[in-house]
C-alpha cells in the first residue's frame, strides 16, 4: 500500500514539473526551422511540443506556426530568433503570464486568453523595446 502511494506521489510530481509542461504545439513549418531546448536542436515539425524556455529559430527559407494552450497563436517568419522566456497559465481561472523575446526576424501574434486576462499579463521584448499586449493581433519585426 505504501509503495502505491509513493508511486502515485512520484508520478504526480513529474506531471507537475515545469520542465515537462507543454505550453504549445507546432502546427506547421517549412524550410529551415528548429526548436532549441538547451543544447538540443529539434526539427520544427507539426506536433512538436513547445516548453517554457524554448527558442524558435528559422533560416532564410524557414517559417513555423504554433498554437498555445491559452489559444494564443504565433507565426514565426524567416531569419527569426524568438524565445519563450516565461509562460504560466491557470486553465481554471484563465489567467497567467507570458513573456516572449524577439531577437531577430518577425513574429505575428494573435493573442489568447492570457493577454485578455490582465493588462500586463503578456509582454513581447525586442532588443530596444518592451511591448505590453492588451489582446489583439500584431506583428513585430526586428532587423538583423
Amino acid at each position: 500500500m505504501v509503495r502505491r502511494i509513493l508511486a502515485a506521489v512520484a508520478l504526480a510530481s513529474l506531471a507537475a514539473s515545469p520542465v515537462l509542461a507543454e505550453i504549445a504545439r507546432i502546427k506547421s513549418s517549412t524550410g529551415a526551422a528548429t526548436v532549441e531546448r538547451g543544447a538540443n536542436h529539434i526539427p520544427a515539425k507539426p506536433g512538436v511540443q513547445i516548453n517554457p524556455g524554448d527558442r524558435l529559430v528559422t533560416g532564410k527559407d524557414g517559417r513555423m506556426s504554433l498554437s498555445f494552450i491559452d489559444n494564443t497563436r504565433f507565426a514565426v517568419g524567416p531569419n527569426s530568433n524568438v524565445a519563450i522566456n516565461q509562460f504560466q497559465y491557470d486553465r481554471t481561472r484563465q489567467k497567467g503570464s507570458f513573456v516572449t523575446q524577439v531577437d531577430r526576424g518577425s513574429l505575428a501574434v494573435v493573442s489568447g486568453k492570457i493577454a485578455k486576462s490582465d493588462r500586463d499579463a503578456m509582454k513581447v521584448r525586442t532588443p530596444n523595446t518592451l511591448l505590453g499586449v492588451r489582446g489583439t493581433k500584431f506583428i513585430v519585426e526586428v532587423p538583423e
